[in-house]
């Protein structure tokens, strides 16, 4: 039994070795590793509703701090909690595709928990988002309305 298992690891770590070794050749110039980044930037955008959501607000929001003439250091919080609102959805959607390879069409409770993790870890940035917009975007917005009522 025990010459079994390790055989089947054997077989297994050979074909490790080769596809390491074909993953190496696949991004053979740093070219090449920013089209695939792109590549999986491309699929979200196309096959994530909620990833073009983060895209319109962010779009939004940087549109906003350029008409309110906001300071260069509020601007790069916004871009930078944009950047990571985005990055944790590309994340969760290749943890998916992970999980969806790995367990295919059965349920696993496993499955549920890692899914359900990186959709919160998306979530509570895109909460933080929103803290960030409220204190940066919207005084800017409001305060002149509220001024020409007072």
């Amino acid at each position: 039994m025990t010459q079994k298992v390790l055989a089947t690891y054997a077989e297994k770590a050979a074909g490790t070795t080769v596809l390491r070794q074909r993953s190496y050749r696949v991004a053979s110039s740093l070219l090449n590793s920013f089209r695939y980044a792109w590549a999986g930037v491309v699929y979200t955008f196309q096959t994530q509703r909620n990833f073009r959501i983060h895209t319109a607000v962010g779009l939004s929001a940087i549109s906003l701090s350029g008409l309110l003439k906001l300071p260069p250091v509020e601007v790069a919080v916004i871009v930078l909690t944009i950047g990571l609102v985005m990055g944790l959805e590309l994340l969760n959607t290749a943890l998916e595709a992970v999980v969806d390879l790995t367990v295919g069409k059965e349920y696993h409770d496993l499955a549920r928990i890692a899914k359900d993790c990186a959709a919160g870890a998306v979530l509570l940035s895109a909460i933080a988002a929103v803290g960030v917009a409220m204190a940066l975007i919207v005084p800017p917005l409001v305060y002149p309305i509220v001024g020409t009522l007072l």
